[in-house]
């Protein structure tokens, strides 16, 4: 490993991206501190204390503590995830975004156009509900059933200070997202991952620390022991693959003999990542908008009793109805993201095309029907691992009475995954100078 290290540091080209990589991370760790003009610092102590489970809970996680502080980075880079899955899928539903995804780099870039502009839009729309939701202390319903605080954020009303704050955190959004492509073109790579990555990895020492602060340390060993089997776990299935064989005939281009070679298929354990939990969490939401339009009532009444329902059963993280939900949703959300992802009918199709066929199987709809029925088969293992993943600190965490570290699976998961991205991605840089990677 200190060799390897040795390896990368006496490569200047390397050395300048992993520091220019650090050096946009540090920015981005610096605005995430810097809070919004005007918002009541008191009201802030209030929101942190609300902000660790739940939809809010997901919300903070993947702005780095951002959202609990509310600083200029307080939506985080949550609209251009939302806004890359809604592009996903509409890939599949329009005809004109499927022939871009088929066109290569151009296409590429033109998707990654339409990206941007439904990352601001939903950037927009997300910083006005949150100044309103929490401007001025409103939607009491709603407070109550994501378990979170009334705070009145603004005291003296949202005009004319709520109307700069949603400008600013739209900024921020924007900011995010060139900070990930600077990442990209100038850094290590995969910049979008690497901001997820350090919003993610900065919240995991604050959850472990609040285990110790409520005096749990037989549940904080007990967490870390978790947390390091979770971390061999992710390693093990994130490089676990299924290869599909696939043979090229040979045929004749001009006086040049093409093809005869033999490839394969990836199809990796867990193709979805962390996207059906993203999803399952956001779902999850859903019960608690709708039971804010029902308004305060009182206990004894029918709509006292369906909020009281919604938030024991559906949005309270230590009960079995809420794991159970959380779990079945992601496995259901692993089948659904992977069929958008993986069609066969167009890997069958393409395959054809190229002259090429998996070993005893005929072209057309027979290898349809095989690759369809390999990813159903690999998507179960899957699906059921990122749900171990994402309910079990929920099981350990419930036995221990704690609320205030929730997403410690989903942190593991993420953290681990662009971890081992960011290896491959040193590991190519240390080939093509003839060294030795990590990845040996």
């Amino acid at each position: 490993m200190i060799a390897n290290i040795k390896n990368i540091l006496k490569i200047e080209d390397l050395r300048n991206k992993i520091l220019f990589t650090l050096m946009i991370v540090g920015f981005y760790r610096v605005g995430a501190a810097i809070r919004v003009p005007g918002v009541d610092p008191l009201a802030i102590e209030q929101l942190r204390a609300g902000a660790q489970d739940g939809a809010l809970g997901l919300f903070n996680l993947f702005s780095g503590g951002a959202f609990e502080s509310f600083s200029v980075f307080a939506l985080g880079i949550m609209p251009y995830i939302t806004a890359s899955i809604i592009m996903q899928i509409l890939g599949v539903v329009i005809p004109k975004l499927e022939e871009l995804q088929q066109q290569g780099a151009v296409g590429q870039r033109k998707i990654t156009q339409y990206t941007r502009y439904v990352t601001i839009t939903l950037a927009l729309l997300q910083a006005t509900v949150l100044v309103f939701l929490f401007g001025n202390g409103g939607g009491g319903a709603f407070y109550s059933a994501v378990q979170a605080p009334s705070v009145p954020l603004l005291p003296e009303g949202i005009w004319p200070r709520g109307y700069l704050i949603i400008p600013t955190l739209v900024v921020g959004t924007a900011v995010l997202m060139w900070f990930g492509e600077l990442i990209s073109q100038r850094g290590i790579g995969n910049g979008m991952s690497m901001v997820i990555f350090a919003s993610v990895v900065a919240g995991i020492p604050s959850g472990f620390y609040s285990i110790l602060l409520q005096n749990k340390v037989f549940w904080f060993v007990m967490m870390v022991l978790l947390s390091v089997g979770i971390i061999a776990a992710v390693v093990y299935v994130e490089l676990g693959q299924r290869r599909i064989p696939v043979q090229f005939a040979k045929r004749v281009v001009g006086r040049r003999m093409m093809g005869g070679q033999n490839t394969y298929i990836p199809l990796k354990v867990n193709q979805s990542g962390v996207i059906p939990i993203i999803f399952a969490s956001s779902l999850l939401l859903l019960p608690a908008i709708l039971v804010s339009f029902l308004g305060n009532a009182s206990a004894d009444s029918l709509r006292g009793r369906i909020q009281g329902y919604v938030d024991q059963y559906i949005l309270n993280s230590q009960n079995a109805v809420y794991i159970t939900l959380f779990a079945v949703l992601i496995i259901a959300f692993a089948y659904f993201y992977n069929s958008i992802a993986f069609d066969p009918v167009r890997q069958a199709d393409q395959i054809r095309r190229q002259g090429g066929f998996i070993p005893g199987i005929r072209p057309g709809a027979q290898t349809e029907e095989y690759l369809a029925k390999a990813v159903n088969r690999i998507t179960l293992p899957g699906a059921v691992f990122i749900a171990c993943i994402a309910i079990l600190p929920y099981i350990l965490l419930w036995a221990a009475g704690v609320s205030t570290f929730g997403f410690a699976g989903t942190s593991i998961l993420i953290s681990v995954g662009v971890a081992l991205e960011l290896m491959r991605q040193i590991d190519s840089q240390l080939m093509l100078r003839n060294y030795e990677g990590f990845l040996k």
